[in-house]
């Protein structure tokens, strides 16, 4: 039935018969022995071990917060100066585009002009050349042409 029962003495079919005399007490106390003994000794010692642990554990949690915080930080101010950085170097590189595409614009005209003046004077001296030989050519005209006739008639030709 009950344990209430069991314990005054009735053994019920199947149940446990508990004896309530001094050796339960005996060991209630020495439970109590055990404990006055083993708070101090161990029991106080692992769990000031174990918040130690906690403390450590929560302290490296934060300083990980903040290494992990101050990398951030780093690497956006490494992102700012890299975008700065790349602007500046497009700037100076678009500059140095713009001079060299002048300076490549002045020499083409200078050569330009050059090619342009040695085409007009190679003309002029052509012109005056021929104009010589022309000069020269009708000088020698009536000669040559008494020279051919000789030759087609087979005769002087005065």
């Amino acid at each position: 039935m009950t344990l209430l029962s069991a314990s005054l003495g009735r053994v019920v079919e199947g149940g446990v018969n508990v004896d309530l005399d001094l050796t339960v007490v005996g060991q209630v106390v020495l439970l109590v022995i055990l404990l006055l003994v083993l708070k101090p000794a161990l029991f106080d010692p692992m769990l000031r071990l174990f918040e130690e642990r906690e403390k450590r554990i929560d302290g490296a949690k934060k300083a990980a917060r903040q290494t992990d915080k101050k990398s951030a930080d780093a690497e956006a101010q490494f992102d700012a100066a890299m975008s700065k950085a790349q602007a500046e170097g497009n700037q100076v590189r678009e500059r140095l585009r713009a001079e060299g595409v002048k300076a490549e614009n002045e020499v083409l005209a200078k050569v330009r002009g050059e090619t342009a003046d040695l085409l007009a004077n190679g003309r002029k001296k052509a012109q005056a050349e021929l104009a010589e030989a022309r000069a020269a050519l009708q000088a020698e005209a009536p000669q040559l042409g008494r020279a051919v006739a000789a030759r087609v008639l087979g005769r002087e030709v005065s």
